[in-house]
Formats: structure tokens, C-alpha cells, sequence
């Protein structure tokens, strides 16, 4: 099991910088997978924004490309997602998610959620 807590949400303004935060409550160096997701309104499905693998490999929505930046600290057990250049329509719910492997089973987790509001 992991909990997982975001942070670094807030209001900002159309190309202004945000570095949200996913603190894991225990070692993140045996999960295979840290991402983040969101939301963008009710009842819309969450999107994949970013993804890191334990070995350090990385995978961006179209979107995203060249704005943001996920990184993993795993001494401080946190995984990071860089925001820069943010546009209104990355408003959104971001959602911190975790999987690994326990034996044969796949396992994920989720944060509460953070919310990001671009607008000027």
C-alpha cells in the first residue's frame, strides 16, 4: 500500500510556472510507475500528462511537450511535475498516481488531487 499526497497547486496566471509535488508514504523505489493526471471538468475522463518509470524513462501528452517536466526524487520519496509557459486550458484537477508490482499482481494508487487555475 501507498498514500500519496499532492501539493503546489494554485492560480496563476497564462504563462506563468507551477511545480506541483506527490509525496508517497513510503519508499518510491520499487514502484515502476509515478504519473500524473487530470481532470479538466466534471465528469470528463482523466488524461495522462506525464509518466516516469523507475529507470528514470519519461512520456508526455502532445500537449504538455516542452511546458512541463516530471521528475522522481527517491530519497525524498516525492515525485514532481515542472510546470512552465501554463495556458487556460490546463486548468484543470491533477491527480498524482502510483502502480507496481506486488508478485504477479499490478497495484495503483491515487492522490486526492491538486487543483491548477490558469487565468489572468
Amino acid at each position: 500500500q501507498v498514500q500519496l499526497v499532492e501539493s503546489g497547486g494554485g492560480l496563476v496566471q497564462p504563462g506563468g510556472s507551477l511545480r506541483l509535488s506527490c509525496a508517497a508514504s513510503r519508499s518510491i523505489f520499487s514502484i515502476n510507475n509515478m504519473g500524473w493526471y487530470r481532470r479538466q471538468a466534471p465528469g470528463k475522463e482523466r488524461e495522462l500528462v506525464a509518466l516516469i518509470t523507475s529507470g528514470g524513462s519519461t512520456n508526455y501528452a502532445d500537449s504538455v511537450k516542452g511546458r512541463f517536466t516530471i521528475s522522481r526524487d527517491n530519497a525524498k520519496n516525492t515525485n514532481y511535475l515542472q510546470m512552465n509557459s501554463l495556458k487556460p486550458e490546463d486548468t484543470a484537477v491533477y491527480y498524482c498516481k502510483a502502480g507496481y508490482y506486488s508478485g504477479s499482481s499490478y497495484s495503483v494508487h491515487w492522490g486526492p488531487g491538486t487543483q491548477v487555475t490558469v487565468s489572468s
